[in-house]
């Protein structure tokens, strides 16, 4: 029922070249901004998650 639903659209066929393009030219785009990236500033932030905090955070700290 359905395939006959949707070969009764017209241009239904565009839609999954579309889609593939939109997929893939993300991923390309993301591809070319990783290999552009600032090695430096990569390195940077995987300490970022390991620095200790000035103020305390945890819920000892608030309780206090």
């Amino acid at each position: 029922m359905y395939k006959n639903v949707l070969q009764a659209i017209d241009g239904i066929e565009i839609y999954p070249l579309i889609s593939f393009s939109i997929f893939f030219l993300f991923f390309l785009g993301l591809l070319v901004y990783v290999a552009l990236l600032d090695k430096k500033h990569v390195q940077a932030m995987s300490y970022v998650a390991c620095e200790n905090d000035e103020e305390d955070t945890t819920l000892e700290g608030a309780k206090q």
